[in-house]
């Protein structure tokens, strides 16, 4: 009987050491996740990019119409726009971003500093970032230990400055994002008013800029994993208002001048 029942424990360990191995296998083979975020660094400027150079090169192809010009004057207008706006935008996110990336290297530094001269401070630190995220004032101590021998400015970085590499700042990648996007965009509604009737150049440059945001809007909502619906419906609406206030504005130097 003894002899009967060591033999079923034996069997009980090993079906649970069995299925703790395939649990383990499981985890080596598990697939990760799909996320978006790694994306950021480009997704932000080509969007911007391309939202902007639709809408102001739509609202002013539409304001210069309304001011009672002439096509001719309204291609330029339009074709002026778009390389001012692409070096415009261009130039911006370059200065933008580059200053971002600025900050973050002096905070680099002066928690590099730190670590070299108060370490133990710097592990005290961590650890109380550990114990405010849930974990046991001995278990935050352990990890703390075990990501600071292993790397410890990218602990502090990641942990305490919240400096992550996919949001890392890349002012050159963000530069030629945005020109591009805003270049394609600004194209858009500028060959339309080049096609279209002269007459209703303001209608199919309008209605069609619109029909663009809202693509826009939902290619970027794709691309970014979130609802196309009311990313379409944002867009549309800024854009909508934006050609709205300068054919107003148009009409109105037209009726003075």
């Amino acid at each position: 009987m003894f002899r009967e029942e060591t033999q079923s424990l034996k069997f009980v360990n090993s079906d649970l050491n069995n299925e703790s191995a395939e649990k383990d296998n499981i985890l080596l083979v598990h697939q990760p996740e799909r996320h978006f975020s790694d994306r950021i660094s480009w997704l932000r400027a080509a969007v911007l990019g391309a939202n902007d150079g639709i809408i102001s090169t739509a609202s002013l192809i539409i304001g210069v119409a309304a001011a009672g010009s002439s096509n001719e004057s309204i291609l330029i207008a339009g074709f002026a726009g778009l390389v001012a706006g692409a070096t415009s935008m261009a130039a911006g996110e370059y200065v933008s971003v580059s200053s971002q990336s600025d900050l973050e290297q002096a905070d680099l530094q002066r928690e590099r500093i730190e670590l070299e001269t108060d370490p133990e401070s710097e592990h005290l630190e961590l650890a109380n970032i550990y114990v405010e995220r849930g974990l046991t004032p001995k278990l935050a101590h352990e990890v703390a230990t075990q990501l600071t021998e292993h790397d410890a400015l990218g602990a502090h970085a990641r942990d305490e400055l919240g400096l992550l590499s996919i949001h890392a700042a890349r002012p050159l990648l963000a530069a030629v994002a945005s020109a591009i996007t805003f270049t394609l965009g600004a194209s858009l509604p500028l060959a339309i008013a080049y096609f279209a009737p002269f007459a209703q150049a303001q209608l199919f440059v309008a209605a069609s800029s619109l029909v663009f945001l809202a693509a826009l809007g939902c290619a970027a909502a794709h691309a970014g994993g979130a609802k196309m619906l009311v990313a379409a419906v944002r867009v549309t609406f800024w854009g909508a208002l934006a050609m709205a206030i300068t054919f107003g504005i148009g009409s109105l130097i037209d009726r003075v001048v």
